[in-house]
């Protein structure tokens, strides 16, 4: 657990986690939705947060934003740290804060995701170094797809179907990130072939458990 952790703070913090299309985000509003009812204070973010350096990503993950001279697009090592410092902006700015103030907060995305994605091209280690600055999240959801059905719930929005090949990759590398942080933070796999509401209810119940364990 990072030193930022150790100092016990009123907030918890959830993280929901998932391949493109696994419904992430679409989760987060839920559970917030829920946990809101159940009475608690509730903040969303997300990551690339929408701080100086999570617009940079943005950009760069677009291809609006690349190398000096129309060299090609930014290398692996840079987003890597670009994210990371993207994360320590987002933990500043919106992350600490709201926990400071008993909020339960609530994270489209976090290092899992970096791990994954980052990791598929770099020694996840390094990348696991470069973020060791990171606050551990109280529980980490991730919404397990095949990445088959994640294609097709991606390219029924209009997003883009393609990348199978890399995208079974992500999910290998989801598999070995999990294993590697779940010997520091608490992470629950959930189905993605349940029904929407069954998701919810499952991550409801995992949250819930969480919060009535550390009251």
């Amino acid at each position: 657990m990072s030193a930022a952790r150790k100092a016990a703070r009123p907030g918890r913090f959830i993280v929901l986690e998932g391949l493109d299309g696994a419904g992430t985000t679409t989760q987060t509003e839920r559970l917030a939705a829920a946990l809101r009812a159940d009475g608690h204070a509730v903040m969303t973010t997300r990551e690339p947060s929408d701080g100086p350096v999570g617009t940079q990503l943005r950009q760069a993950l677009t291809g609006r934003l690349g190398l000096p001279h129309g060299r090609g697009p930014l290398a692996p090592e840079t987003l890597a740290l670009l994210f990371a410092a993207d994360r320590t902006d987002h933990l500043h700015a919106r992350v600490l804060p709201a926990l400071e103030e008993g909020k339960v907060v609530l994270c489209d995305r976090y290092v899992l995701s970096s791990l994954a994605y980052q990791g598929a091209s770099l020694p996840m280690a390094w990348v696991d170094t470069v973020n060791a600055h990171a606050v551990s999240p109280d529980l980490t959801l991730f919404i397990e797809m095949d990445p088959k059905v994640a294609a097709r719930r991606r390219a029924s929005r209009g997003g883009p179907s393609g990348q199978a090949e890399v995208q079974r990759q992500v999910a290998k590398q989801y598999l070995k990130a999990i294993t590697l942080r779940s010997k520091r933070e608490r992470i629950v796999l959930i189905s993605g072939e349940l029904t929407l509401p069954d998701i919810t209810d499952a991550c409801l119940k995992e949250a819930r458990r969480m919060l009535a364990r550390l009251k």
